[in-house]
């Protein structure tokens, strides 16, 4: 089923990877987007406030009564809404309410109102730390935090309603994905943006562990591009997905890079305790996706940071400021 003139709501539509969804299909379809706005920014989606084809709801998945309200007439769910692994640390009970909960929710909500398909986007913390890599669909499902597991809970709901009452669940897992919108501070900021902004401020990288552990850093519009394709592959429903670049490499390395690009060789990363519940390995194999959806993400680590960084520098943003702002910490 392609995707062209369709009603889709998005859930979780203004946070990073939402947004950068929504970009990609407002142009052909309408689009509601659902979002709390815990950790969605509204300038995210500021560009369609005047966009006919957006609908802007501010609402939690949460709220049962609200998701049935929402999904009506509705052709496809992209169900993005999350609570991050950071929070899962401090707060794991939160994390199973909007992650577990509200998924169950949203399936409910599209089998009552007969959704034609229900794509989840789920984590590749799913997995924990590769037993082998890379890291296929049929790899052992093991998380480490709350916040894995209650994607993988969202994961089980989505595919118990689609063997039991026929919703066609899609479930994507998306690796690492990093780029522009994506959060820079605060227990929702993440490691790429994080050590930009502290090298452009003349600081050192910090590094949580020996930065060893390794990642599968896929940038957010080859993401998206992936989850698209999924979603309008009727092979896929009842089926996983991974979406992400296929190409393996260590925290340490991702230092370096930033370092390199922004051309502070003065610079040498900090190394603190490990994080707890940190994975130490995800490397994905790509070759489902390659086979299923024609899909390669073309964006390869260095030319991605620099895309990163090119759109940092040009929002403006007070980086001294920011600098200040952000301690250091360790969920």
């Amino acid at each position: 089923m392609k995707i062209k003139g369709k009603k889709i709501l998005v859930t979780g539509g203004a946070g990073f990877i939402g947004s950068n969804l929504v970009d990609e299909l407002a142009g052909n379809n309408h689009v509601v987007i659902v979002d709390n706005f815990s950790s969605g920014k509204r300038e995210n989606i500021a560009h369609h406030e005047d966009n006919e084809n957006v609908e802007i709801i501010t609402g939690d998945i949460r709220d049962r009564e609200l998701m049935k309200e929402v999904s009506a007439n509705v052709d496809i769910i992209f169900h993005l809404a999350v609570q991050c692994l950071r929070v899962s640390i401090k707060d794991p009970e939160i994390n199973h309410e909007v992650n577990a909960t509200g998924t169950l929710n949203l399936c409910m909500a599209a089998l009552e109102n007969n959704i034609s398909k229900f794509v989840y986007v789920s984590s590749s913390e799913v997995y924990g730390t590769a037993k082998y890599a890379p890291m296929d669909e049929e790899h052992p499902c093991d998380p480490i935090t709350v916040y894995g597991a209650s994607k993988l809970a969202g994961e089980l709901y989505a595919m118990a309603y689609y063997r039991t009452y026929g919703l066609n669940s899609i479930i994507v897992r998306p690796f690492n994905t990093y780029g522009m919108r994506e959060h820079f501070s605060g227990k929702h900021g993440e490691v790429i943006p994080r050590f930009v902004l502290r090298v452009l401020n003349e600081k050192p990288p910090v590094i949580f562990g020996d930065g060893a552990q390794t990642r599968d850093f896929t940038y957010v519009t080859d993401t998206v591009e992936g989850i698209i394709r999924a979603s309008q592959c009727d092979d896929l429903i009842g089926q996983t997905v991974n979406i992400a670049k296929g190409e393996e490499i260590s925290i340490n390395k991702i230092a370096e890079l930033i370092i390199e690009k922004l051309d502070k060789p003065h610079i040498t990363p900090l190394y603190e305790k490990p994080r707890p519940g940190d994975v130490m390995r995800h490397s994905a194999s790509v070759a489902k996706a390659e086979k299923t959806l024609s899909f390669k993400a073309e964006t390869d680590i260095e030319r991605g940071i620099e895309k990163y960084i090119e759109w940092f520098l040009s929002c403006g943003f007070d980086i001294k400021k920011l600098s200040v702002e952000e301690p250091v910490f360790n969920w």
